[in-house]
């Protein structure tokens, strides 16, 4: 139970401190999203035994597509 307690703790803070970053932020978490779900089906192919069918494969490279458009998009200075 303490263990959940814990967890639902530091989860809140992980999503609190997101919000006192700077105004660019925003970008590299939208882009950390897209590489969590890939290192996610990675964890569970190599851990869980999962093996991920085609449409997890296809979810994982759009996702990683996001990650490259909002990384290497090329930005007007401010």
């Amino acid at each position: 139970m303490w263990y959940g307690v814990l967890g639902g703790l530091i989860l809140a803070l992980y999503g609190v401190v997101a919000t006192l970053q700077t105004a660019t932020f925003g970008r590299v978490y939208a882009a950390y999203g897209g590489v969590f779900i890939v290192l996610s089906l990675l964890w569970a192919w190599s851990v869980d035994g999962f093996k991920p069918d085609r449409y997890d494969i296809i979810g994982a490279i759009v996702a990683l597509v996001g990650v490259c458009i909002i990384f290497y998009a090329p930005r007007a200075s401010s």
